[in-house]
């Protein structure tokens, strides 16, 4: 009920603010003469003082004089004429009809407007406030009721370093890295140090930079580590840093240790597998610093269906074997192959990619004693 009184205040209120000026007839006119005119007859009155004063010669004065008085006449003859005009036969109805005309049309906006909101609307609906939608139960509300209700009970209550953890990592989902940022830092001046909130802050940070691991996000994700070596969020990124540092070898084998150390159901396992075989497919000859994925790519790869992940693994691993198909002569690139193949599990297509690359460069050179020393280092043979 409340609703339909104001929208009729506001409706009412509209409507006058267009209904009065179309009823205010010719009076701006006459408003506007009258000014004039007392305007002049002050001009004439100061003129007077001046000539009894001596500070104006008489033949000057009775200049002033005309000239003020013709000005007078003019705004009479105006006035007559805005007079005439009004009274003239056949002028007044089509004035009259136009704001007849105005005034329907703007009484039908509202009645119209009114009318389809009754139609296509939800007039029943109760009204739903902030303080009132914060107050449902908490398995009723939506992401973002929860969210704003976690807000107004930190604004509220800035010290309470519980309510902050429990959202920063919320503001990670939602990618509102900056308040991420905040949440966490708080929620470790407040509660202290702990892995999962120095991993969070590192990624929090990371992501706001554009998924670059600074040195900022570097110093939390090593701080995760003296307090928990086996946290699997701050070694991947710290394995992601060197990558985008240039430094591939070494972020291949951060992430091939990580892997080894997993669990077989770890939601890590699939982004480390991405990690690795986008470093693996990465060309040598652009000579481009390899990123790693990004975070969005990590949590696609760690979200998706097993099925899914192997298909997109298997795909850009069979990219670099036909890259190496037309360039065999790409050493580091027959390594990242039979490296990836291990990985994935498939020795004999490890072993296969293993005697391509030794009869690209022959059985007795330096490559393929290179080859073959690396395959052992991981496990594989040039024979069953």
């Amino acid at each position: 009920m409340l609703f339909w009184v104001i929208a009729a205040i506001l409706t009412l209120g509209a409507s006058l603010a267009v209904l009065l000026p179309l009823t205010g007839g010719g009076k701006g006119t006459s408003t506007s003469n009258d000014h004039d005119l007392e305007v002049y007859r002050d001009q004439l009155a100061e003129l007077d003082r001046d000539a009894a004063r001596g500070l104006i010669q008489p033949a000057e004065a009775e200049e002033a004089r005309a000239e003020i008085a013709r000005r007078i006449l003019r705004l009479g003859d105006v006035g007559q004429a805005n007079t005439g005009q009004a009274d003239a036969p056949g002028m007044r109805q089509p004035s009259r009809a136009a704001r007849l005309v105005a005034t329907g049309a703007v009484l039908l906006v509202p009645l119209l407007s009114w009318g389809l909101y009754s139609q296509l609307g939800s007039p029943d609906l109760p009204s739903q406030p902030l303080a009132e939608r914060l107050a449902k139960n908490p398995a009723d509300s939506s992401v973002d009721e929860l969210v704003a209700r976690a807000e107004a009970h930190l604004a509220a209550n800035p010290s309470d370093g519980r309510g902050w953890d429990v959202l920063a990592p919320i503001y990670l989902r939602l990618q509102r890295f900056s308040d991420a940022v905040t949440a966490y830092r708080n929620a470790i001046r407040l509660d202290g140090d702990t892995a999962a909130r120095q991993a969070g802050l590192g990624e929090a940070i990371a992501n706001a930079a554009g998924g670059i691991v600074s040195a900022d996000a570097q110093s939390a994700f090593e701080q995760a580590l003296k307090l928990d070596p086996a946290n699997p969020k701050a070694s991947f990124y710290l394995a992601m840093a060197l990558a985008q540092e240039g430094r591939l070898a070494e972020s291949t084998a951060a992430w091939q240790k990580m892997l080894d150390l997993l669990p077989q159901d770890s939601p890590w396992r699939g982004a480390v597998q991405q990690a690795l075989a986008e470093a693996a497919n990465r060309s040598v000859a652009s000579g481009e610093p390899a990123k790693g994925p990004d975070a969005a790519a990590v949590d696609a790869a760690s979200s998706m269906a097993p099925q899914d992940r192997q298909a997109m693994i298997d795909t850009m691993v069979a990219g670099l074997d036909e890259k190496l198909r037309q360039n065999p002569r790409d050493t580091e690139g027959w390594m990242r192959l039979i490296r990836s193949y291990v990985v994935l599990g498939k020795a004999d297509q490890a072993r296969d990619a293993l005697h391509r690359g030794i009869a690209v460069f022959g059985a007795d050179s330096d490559e393929a004693k290179k080859f073959t020393a690396f395959a052992a280092s991981l496990g594989l043979t040039a024979t069953e």
